[in-house]
């Protein structure tokens, strides 16, 4: 029975991370981008840390009362993808720290806040 469990396990984590796969970057522009119409349920929080403990900072959810008013209470805000932030708010990545990913929200304004996102929600291409 412990040999199944020991089997199954890190197979159900690896899809379960597989399926959580909601954003790219692009290699040359180091922009980050989460796609609109996904066909899967997400919800990918980005931390004040590079730790999952830590404030949580801006969140992708294809959950309406996630979204809805920021329900989470994320300081960067709430969206179903990238298309929905503000105009002229975007996101570059900056480099791995870990099991985290550095990014950098660049507002319209210019107001730069930094953030982790687990490397598991995204793929570089």
């Amino acid at each position: 029975m412990k040999k199944i469990l020991s089997l199954i396990l890190p197979a159900l984590i690896a899809f379960s991370a597989h399926a959580q796969v909601i954003g790219k970057v692009d290699k040359k522009s180091k922009e980050f981008v989460v796609a609109a119409n996904q066909k899967i349920e997400y919800r990918v929080f980005g931390f004040q840390f590079a730790n999952n403990t830590t404030k949580q900072m801006i969140c992708f959810s294809s959950r309406v009362a996630d979204v809805k008013d920021n329900f989470n209470r994320c300081p960067l805000g709430s969206y179903f993808n990238t298309n929905e932030m503000k105009e002229g708010d975007r996101i570059v990545y900056l480099g791995p720290v870990g099991t985290f990913a550095k990014m950098n929200f660049i507002s319209a304004t210019g107001k730069k806040t930094i953030f982790y996102l687990p490397k598991a929600n995204f793929v570089i291409k």
